[in-house]
């Protein structure tokens, strides 16, 4: 499984920087990637250009495994309150991790 790396500009990526890091990710994906990590290390005054910039290319990876690493507390928190935090890999308050799938026993009402 070959998992490749994209590296955010900092202090923070602008919506200008869109176009170039998508057909970049693009690019990842033909040729081969499985996964892709984001690398967030260098962003370190996310505005509302990164929530841009990363809303394109989860759009852009069209399902395929796309995550975010090394993002700081700034840019955790935009992310939570724009809705994209599953980019960090980390599940949302109440509810469950990616890939877990609740149980249902027999006897559960429906709803």
């Amino acid at each position: 499984m070959e998992i490749k790396r994209l590296v955010l500009p900092g202090p923070g990526p602008t919506r200008h920087d869109a176009a170039r890091l998508c057909a970049r990710l693009a690019r990842l994906y033909e040729d081969g990637a499985v996964a892709v990590e984001c690398d967030a290390q260098a962003v370190t005054a996310p505005g509302l250009g990164t929530v841009e910039v990363l809303a394109r290319l989860r759009l852009t990876a069209r399902g395929r495994p796309l995550r975010v690493t090394g993002a700081g507390p700034a840019l955790r928190a935009l992310l939570g309150l724009v809705g994209l935090v599953e980019l960090l890999g980390e599940a949302e308050q109440g509810e469950p991790a990616g890939g877990v799938q609740e149980g249902v026993e027999a006897d559960d009402l429906a709803l």
